[in-house]
C-alpha cells in the first residue's frame, strides 16, 4: 500500500551513524532506565543533534534537499492516492480523510471523539474508526490505547499521535508544540519494539514501567506516590533515579 512513507523510520542511532559516523549499539529498556546508554560526549553533545534528528532525521531520504517538501508531497501522495486506491474510496471520503488528518494534527495528542468527529466530517461513526486505522496503517499517525486483557488486543483509543515527529514539523504552520514533538518522539521510537499503552496517571505505560514526559524542569509530583515510575526529560544529557533524558531512548530499537 506503501511506498512512500514508511511506519518505522530510522532512529536516531541510526541518524547518527549516517551523518555523523557514530556507530552506537541498541539498548534494553532496562539500560536505558539504569543510565547506561553510552555517548561520546568527549567529540559531541547529544541535545543538539537529538533536535536535528526531531526535525529531519527520520526517514531514509533526509540528506536530500528540500527534505520537508519532499515529505509533505509524500504525505499528499498517500492522503490522495494510496489510501484511496487500498480502501476503494469515493472523491468525497477521501477529501474528508485529508480533513481527518488536519484536524488530528492541528491538536496532537488528539482525544479523539468518534461520534463529534462523524458529526464533523458527516459520515457513519464507524467510518471515522476505519479511516483512523488506514492512516494508522499508512504509517501517517499512531493511536494510544488503553491496555485491554492481553496487552496485544486492541484496547479504546485514547489519544493520537502523529506516526513521528519529522511529521509533526511538515503538518505544522509554525513551530509544532514542544510538549506534542517530545511525548510524540517516546510513542514513536518505543511502539516499535514494545507494546505502549496509556496510563491512568500519566502519560504512558510499558509493562509495568510509568513514563511521564516533559522538558528539563519537569517535576515528580504527577508520579510522586507511582511504583516503577520515571520522569523523562529533554533538553538534559545525563540522568538519575528515576529520571532519564529523553534522547536515550533513541537507542532502544536497531
Amino acid at each position: 500500500m506503501m511506498d512512500t512513507l514508511y511506519r518505522s523510520g530510522l532512529s536516531f542511532r541510526e541518524y547518527l551513524a549516517i551523518s555523523y559516523g557514530y556507530h552506537l549499539p541498541v539498548y534494553s529498556l532496562e539500560d536505558i532506565l539504569k543510565h547506561k546508554v553510552d555517548f561520546p560526549y568527549a567529540e559531541v553533545r547529544p541535545i543538539l543533534l537529538f533536535k536535528e534528528y526531531l526535525q529531519h532525521g527520520y526517514y531514509p531520504f533526509f540528506q536530500e534537499k528540500g527534505y520537508l517538501l519532499r515529505l509533505q508531497s509524500s504525505i499528499k501522495q498517500t492522503l490522495q492516492n494510496d489510501i484511496p486506491t487500498f480502501a476503494n474510496m469515493n472523491i468525497a471520503t477521501a477529501l474528508k480523510l485529508k480533513k481527518l488528518l488536519y484536524i488530528i494534527a492541528k491538536s496532537v495528542p488528539f482525544k479523539p471523539n468518534f461520534t463529534k468527529l462523524a458529526t464533523l466530517l458527516d459520515m457513519n461513526r464507524n467510518t471515522v474508526s476505519d479511516l483512523m486505522c488506514y492512516l494508522e496503517k499508512a504509517g501517517i499517525i499512531n493511536q494510544l490505547r488503553a491496555e485491554a486483557e492481553g496487552v496485544r488486543l486492541l484496547g479504546k483509543v485514547d489519544k493520537v499521535y502523529l506516526n513521528n515527529t519529522n511529521l509533526a514539523y511538515a503538518l505544522s504552520d509554525n513551530t509544532p508544540d514542544i510538549g506534542n514533538v517530545r511525548e510524540t518522539f517516546f510513542f514513536s521510537a518505543l511502539r516499535v519494539v514494545c507494546p505502549v499503552t496509556t496510563s491512568n496517571v500519566s502519560d504512558f505505560t510499558i509493562g509495568g514501567y510509568t513514563f511521564e514526559v516533559g522538558g528539563k524542569n519537569k517535576s515528580q509530583k504527577q508520579v510522586h506516590d507511582v511504583e516503577n515510575a520515571y520522569v523523562v526529560k529533554d533538553d538534559i544529557e545525563y540522568g538519575m533515579r528515576n529520571v532519564v533524558p529523553l534522547w536515550a531512548f533513541a537507542y532502544f530499537y536497531a
